[in-house]
């Protein structure tokens, strides 16, 4: 038994608004590239993971890849908190010996077939999250106009930006950040499309005085995948490996996927703080030892809550981190240097994963010097992904 996993290969479909094609196929095409990436034979796959939520089925995908025999397979609950959580469980399968090779996808026509940014209810009267799961607490806002994820992220960071003074025009410079990062990477739909503060400030607003179009991540339809495999057998395939040094999930109580207003301290992201204690304590690294941080950015101020919680900056100080230019390329932190779920692409996360392989293998677009370490986090899961 291996005592690392390494991812081995990724891949994924250009980025739209309208595939044109199934999100089945969309997933095989993603699966077959990252398998080719890697250099492994769809026959030697042996385990699957992916969301919940994701429509395509893992028979189905195994008779379009030609995968002969499964010996696990698995889950992931949630939306974008699935994201990194799916590298965790990877990892432990392979770690655990219950399998040698995971194919881990995400496909979605999220743009052109259905829309997560929309109020959504069930045959049955209740109430639909954007997990796709029946959930009671939501009943308890949805008739007052809570009926969509950017409201209910509001919710809670109407408290942090009044405690620490932030406000839209702070959070903006989260955007025009990410929005240079995505001008300059081919792969993203904003590619040759930067903006300004400016810009950000004049969009319209969606949740006032919290959230403006532009702090929204895009709805876009695609699919990525990611190889996974003991970091032996990884040495002797196409790529050079990389190592998931660490991964962790926490879902504290009271804490749930993006309705969080509900736990004791809605100026901190305590799922995020749970992810950070375990990724150090298990890696032995620190916030210091990282070069890049990949972090889901469904909406701008979740970039700051999950800074503040690795500890790359003081509570409540995020907002002074961002000003400063740390986390462009060439500043102290890069964060989503691929643009994120802002520039590039909303695939629930799983892009931000495969920037941070890109990163680690030197092949970015907008590449970080000196690259060791990467964090990879969604809030509920994250990873330290490594070269070394």
């Amino acid at each position: 038994m291996s005592k690392f996993a390494a991812i081995a290969g990724i891949g994924q479909t250009e980025f739209s608004k309208a595939s044109g094609r199934s999100e089945l196929q969309l997933a095989a095409e993603a699966s077959k590239a990252a398998l080719d990436d890697a250099g492994i034979d769809p026959a030697d796959v042996d385990g699957m993971i992916t969301f919940t939520i994701d429509n395509s089925d893992e028979i189905g995908l195994t008779r379009c890849l030609g995968v002969k025999d499964l010996g696990y397979t698995a889950r992931i609950p949630g939306g974008g908190a699935a994201s990194v959580a799916t590298i965790h469980q990877a990892a432990a399968a392979i770690n655990s010996g219950a399998c040698e090779v995971v194919l881990v996808w995400r496909a979605m026509n999220e743009r052109s077939q259905y829309r997560f940014g929309q109020p959504m209810a069930p045959p049955s009267g209740g109430v639909v999250n954007i997990a796709g799961n029946g959930t009671g607490s939501l009943l308890w806002c949805m008739p007052f106009g809570a009926q969509t994820p950017a409201s209910w992220g509001a919710l809670a960071t109407q408290h942090y930006m009044n405690t620490y003074g932030v406000t839209n025009g702070d959070l903006g410079y989260v955007s025009v950040a990410q929005r240079k990062h995505a001008a300059t990477n081919p792969l993203a739909w904003f590619y040759g499309k930067p903006i300004t503060l400016e810009d950000h400030q004049a969009s319209k607003w969606i949740i006032e005085p919290v959230l403006r179009l532009l702090d929204c991540c895009q709805e876009s339809d695609g699919g990525v995948a990611i190889v996974v495999t003991s970091l032996e057998r990884a040495k002797d395939l196409k790529r050079k490996p990389i190592r998931i040094v660490s991964s962790a999930q926490s879902i504290p109580a009271e804490v749930e996927v993006i309705s969080n207003y509900y736990h004791a301290d809605l100026n901190v992201m305590p799922e995020a703080q749970g992810v950070a204690k375990r990724l150090y304590q298990r890696s032995g690294l620190t916030p210091k030892d990282m070069q890049l941080a990949m972090i889901y950015d469904a909406f701008t101020p979740q970039v700051l809550y999950q800074l503040e919680a690795f500890g790359f900056c003081d509570q409540g100080e995020a907002k002074d981190f961002i000003k400063g230019g740390n986390i462009e390329v060439g500043g102290g932190l890069p964060v989503n240097t691929n643009g994120g779920l802002i520039g590039e692409a909303y695939i629930h996360g799983m892009n931000n994963i495969t920037e941070a392989v890109r990163q680690l293998r030197g092949t970015a677009s907008n590449q970080v010097a000196k690259m060791t370490n990467a964090l990879v986090s969604c809030g509920m899961a994250g990873a330290i992904l490594s070269n070394s």
